[in-house]
């Protein structure tokens, strides 16, 4: 166990080196895909899916049964990352579509002062507006984005991922370190309609999850799904390669995870497992050894405080995330009892852009959600339902609601919740049954409940202050829908929750 002791060192002080310059420190790869859950790789064993590179990763190191994501949305998850710390702690940063404040230290600027060459290609932090922030590039470093595909695939970003990888490494000093983030932009939607069929897979080969209706339209679009998974790990592939054939490989810390659950109704922006649980795989061959699974509970916040422990540098102030270089490299267990999780804001889903506010406790057992504003809808104002991103599957779903085959699935995916949610994971990976109100679980209901608030209220966490609210007021620079009460230019403030 880590002891506390190293835990809290340097908890307050300035970020340095620890070690000497001249120490060999590990380069750092790190690559995200876009609204991916967990069980979708091979290795987990999906079987309408082929991720070799993400397989590669883990049969080097060590896979992770139990990783989440600190929110089901993508811009808060990555501030998380970036940060080492809960999206509830990083103001603008913790909701979507808002600013990224200067003052928040992220992991690539620490690294970068300590002598590592730092880059990113695709998706980065955001969406966020980090230019208004006062930031001169994307809070995970500058860009590497000139290369194309040569022939683009329908539906998937023309990004070159790999070879911008190459530019990266042909650009950086030959002793110097590195940290890349590889953020993919699949498989985020839209995709193109029936490219899995196309690509060979098949309808019968494809699993629904259990919140959705097993319809042949639903089967196809997890099949386009899973292709762009592929085509991702494709491209992680090909770094891999250019890492091994550099001599680069086995001192590379690699990391492969994702930023939110799958985009389908009752998973992305829902505090659902299918929205925060994540796949993850770790290597680094130099120091860890290979082909573990570990069940332990893993926070993405805990990516920051790893990087800054194996490159021998003091972490920076207070961080959230624990370190997980001794399971890494000792195989010792991290005995945290729960990871947390939470949401504001997602897409403009509902009146006068208010968010769905939440917070999530997930132990070994159960998933415990504390629902803020259960008036609210947690998929957006109907009839539209926008916190879901639109697909083949959320048409069927809206077209069909009615339907006797469909209304069950309908109703898990877009009806309001209550104020308290409690999910036996063991038995309910899909959140179907609410066990909050049986008289059985008044123990661990209130077992669950006591250890939330605490948290969020050491941590600051204002949905318990006296400015729950304050989420509402910050600005959004992406665009609004005037039926809901948007405004005709992004970056405006809600009129109705002034900065306070």
């Amino acid at each position: 166990m880590i002891s506390r002791r190293t835990l809290l060192a340097g908890a307050c002080a300035a970020p340095a080196i620890l070690r000497s310059q001249s120490a060999r420190r590990p380069n750092i790869l790190f690559a995200i895909a876009d609204d991916q859950s967990w069980l979708h790789t091979s290795a987990a064993g999906e079987r309408a899916v082929k991720t070799p590179a993400f397989d590669r990763v883990a049969a080097a190191g060590v896979r992770f049964n139990q990783c989440f994501s600190a929110s089901p949305g993508c811009a808060p998850s990555r501030a998380a990352i970036l940060t080492g710390r809960y999206p509830w702690q990083l103001r603008e940063a913790g909701t979507h579509a808002s600013l990224f404040p200067r003052d928040l230290q992220v992991y690539p600027e620490i690294l970068q002062k300590a002598g590592y060459f730092i880059g990113l290609t695709g998706k980065g932090a955001g969406p966020c507006n980090f230019k208004d922030a006062g930031w001169p590039q994307n809070p995970a470093g500058p860009g590497f984005d000139k290369r194309k595909l040569a022939q683009p695939i329908p539906g998937i970003n023309a990004n070159d991922y790999a070879a911008n990888f190459g530019d990266f490494l042909a650009a950086k000093s030959k002793d110097a370190p590195f940290c890349f983030w590889y953020g993919g932009q699949e498989p985020h939607r839209e995709y193109s309609p029936g490219i899995g069929l196309r690509s060979g897979k098949r309808l019968e080969d494809a699993t629904v999850p259990p919140f959705l209706p097993d319809t042949p339209e639903v089967r196809s679009d997890i099949l386009d799904y899973l292709t762009e998974i592929e085509h991702f790990d494709l491209h992680l592939q090909r770094m891999l390669d250019q890492l091994q054939k550099a001599g680069e490989l086995e001192n590379t810390i690699v990391v492969v995870t994702a930023d939110n659950g799958m985009s389908f109704p009752g998973s992305k922006a829902q505090m659902r497992e299918y929205g925060i649980r994540e796949p993850l795989a770790i290597c680094w061959q130099a120091r860890a050894k290979g082909g573990r699974v570990c069940d332990d509970l893993i926070s993405l916040t805990d990516l920051a405080p790893t990087y800054f422990a194996a490159a021998g540098i003091r972490p920076p102030g207070s961080l959230s995330g624990l370190s997980l270089l001794p399971l890494l490299t000792e195989g010792k267990a991290l005995a945290r009892p729960y990871v947390l999780s939470g949401r504001e804001r997602h897409s403009h889903a509902r009146h006068d852009l208010l968010g769905y506010p939440a917070r999530a406790l997930r132990n070994q057992h159960y998933l415990y959600v504390r629902n803020f504003a259960p008036d609210r809808w947690p998929a957006g104002d109907p009839p539209n339902f926008h916190d879901v991103d639109s697909g083949p599957t959320h048409k069927l779903m809206l077209a069909r609601q009615a339907d006797p085959s469909i209304a069950p699935f309908f109703h898990a995916c877009y009806a309001k919740h209550p104020a308290e949610e409690l999910f036996d994971i063991r038995t309910d990976p899909g959140c179907l049954k609410n066990l909050a109100a049986e008289t059985r679980m008044r123990s661990t209901l209130a077992q669950c409940r006591a250890s939330l608030e605490a948290q969020l209220k050491a941590q600051g966490d204002p949905r318990l202050g006296p400015h729950p609210d304050i989420w509402e007021s910050y600005p959004r620079y992406s665009p609004t829908r005037p039926e809901l009460g948007g405004f005709s230019e992004s970056g405006k403030y809600n009129p109705a929750f002034q900065q306070r």
